[in-house]
């Protein structure tokens, strides 16, 4: 089994070929090519670190642009009758892994 952990949208996160991750947005539009960041690959007992020097590609084609869930934010202050209420919703990107060479 091939699998990597790639840095995406400041966060880091295991992939292997034909999986979906969500990630923060991204300037691509859907159904362009990504390439993302390998920092550990593991392929059966082989493991290859970002220390090591990685010569693998992790790429990724873009799915489409999406809005994470809705989070509400309430700001309340007692007695003076002030309160404030919004949200918001994260930009997210969903990707799907194509390759890891």
């Amino acid at each position: 089994m091939v699998y990597a952990i790639v840095k995406a949208g400041g966060r880091q996160e295991k992939v292997s070929v034909g999986s979906v991750v969500v990630v923060d947005k991204m300037d691509a539009q859907a159904g362009d090519t990504v390439e993302l960041e390998p920092l550990m690959l593991v392929d059966g007992d082989k493991i290859t670190t970002a220390a090591d020097g990685i010569s693998a590609k992790v790429t990724a084609e873009v799915v489409r642009d999406e809005k994470g869930p809705k989070i509400s934010i309430i700001k309340f202050k007692n007695k003076t009758g002030y309160r404030k209420r919004m949200g918001h919703r994260q930009q997210l990107t969903r990707l799907k892994v194509t390759g890891i060479e």
